[in-house]
């Protein structure tokens, strides 16, 4: 079938521009970019996962795709959009410990490094060209990336979005890697963790940096005096 033959180059192709699009996320200032950005690359893992079903014919694969259309490519950014219209974010321009050029600088010594590590590790499982093989080591790659950008910015909303991409990565290794039962409940647990991390920051600190947070936790009553969440 041609779209058997076709389905690990466009794979191959979504996983580089997946890499890609978390570099964009780790220097774009402009609040807008990164919430495409965002939907950019999960749209990119809706077309991954369409593709392995192609190739391994697993219905779950179709049912992935479908969850991550309605939930990381509409579902999310429309909510925070709304927010960010409501509110007037447009621009995110504090960083903490690294500059956009060193973040980016990082994040390739971070892919080299995860190349190497795997290279070692499943050199028994996968080969060095294999396709699954290049989507384990970009979806860890993706994972350290979001975490670096959740430590490079200072705004709570561009962190939420880093945990977002971080989650992103775990849905891209699980793809390639583990067992699909054990992948869908992982991500499940970790889209209800963010539900709540979205929820607590558009309630009372979504345009606030994480030293202003407190403040607004104390100022609506949501900080114990010993400093505890009340």
């Amino acid at each position: 079938m041609i779209l058997t033959e076709v389905a690990p180059v466009w794979i191959r192709i979504c996983l580089i521009l997946v890499l890609v699009s978390g570099g964009f996320l780790l220097s774009s200032r402009s609040m807008s970019n990164l919430v495409r950005t965002y939907q950019f690359q999960s749209f990119l893992l809706v077309l991954i996962a369409l593709g392995l079903c192609i190739l391994e014919g697993h219905i779950t694969l179709l049912l992935v795709a479908v969850l991550t259309l309605v939930s990381k490519v509409w579902g999310i950014p429309a909510c925070i959009r709304l927010i960010q219209e409501r509110i007037h974010i447009q621009q995110d321009l504090k960083f903490s410990y690294l500059r956009p050029p060193g973040a980016l600088m990082l994040s390739i010594l971070i892919i080299l490094l995860v190349y190497v590590c795997f290279a070692q590790i499943l050199e028994s499982l996968y080969a060095a060209s294999s396709l699954f093989f290049l989507g384990s080591v970009i979806g860890v790659s993706l994972v350290l990336m979001g975490l670096l950008a959740v430590c490079i910015r200072r705004m709570a909303i561009s962190k939420v979005i880093g945990y977002l991409s971080m989650e992103n990565g775990v849905l891209a290794f699980g793809l390639f890697v583990t067992e699909l039962p054990f992948f869908i409940e992982f991500v499940i647990v970790i889209d209800l963790i963010i539900l709540v991390l979205l929820t607590s920051i558009m309630t009372v600190g979504i345009d606030s940096s994480i030293e202003e947070y407190k403040s607004r936790l104390e100022e609506f009553h949501l900080l114990s005096e010993e400093g505890g969440i009340a």
